[in-house]
């Protein structure tokens, strides 16, 4: 695979995998054709909640689809991850764990209680193993990230983000799928 100095694939690499994904030939890729293409390691899966999630911040259309246009951005963002992932799974087992995400979170920049990153890691736990996969690692990193810097000034709109997000997760997506798309245009 030849990558150009960005550090994305060339255009007829992104282009042959664009139509393995779109099965139906719509010229766009839908969240079921999105979940089926991509792995988070475990043969299960991806979580559907962070393909929507992913889907709103590259759907440049608002269509709940990402175009070949918006699909090399997607790419990268989905390959910066994994990278990022890998980096901070320390004993190679394929999850993070609470250390780990510790670590992960820190290293971001948040400095958050111990008793924050065992809510974080109950709440993205999907299998309830005490860690935290890919998938759900991306999530996990977004709606924090959204949850605290919310483009609203007002903290009474960040703190119903918060509990819409641990709650209602639908009604917090639909927020940032908004935010994002204003933030856009």
């Amino acid at each position: 695979m030849a990558y150009n100095n960005g550090g994305m694939p060339d255009q007829q690499f992104l282009w042959d995998v664009f139509q393995r994904v779109d099965k139906d030939r719509s010229g766009h890729i839908s969240a079921d054709e999105l979940q089926v293409a991509l792995s988070n390691g475990t043969w299960s899966a991806f979580n559907p909640e962070t393909i929507r999630l992913m889907i709103g911040m590259f759907d440049r259309e608002s269509t709940g689809t990402v175009s070949f246009q918006d699909f090399g951005a997607l790419w990268k963002y989905v390959t910066d991850w994994q990278n990022c992932f890998r980096s901070f799974d320390r004993d190679g087992s394929g999850n993070i764990d609470k250390t780990e995400l510790k670590t992960a979170l820190t290293s971001f920049g948040y400095r958050l209680s111990d008793q924050l990153i065992e809510v974080l890691l109950r709440k993205f736990d999907r299998f309830g193993h005490g860690t935290i996969l890919f998938d759900d690692f991306i999530q996990c990193c977004i709606v924090l990230y959204w949850s605290l810097n919310s483009t609203s000034s007002a903290p009474e709109v960040r703190v119903a983000l918060d509990i819409a997000e641990f709650v209602y997760p639908d009604s917090a997506l639909r927020f940032i799928n908004t935010t994002t798309s204003h933030q856009r245009h």
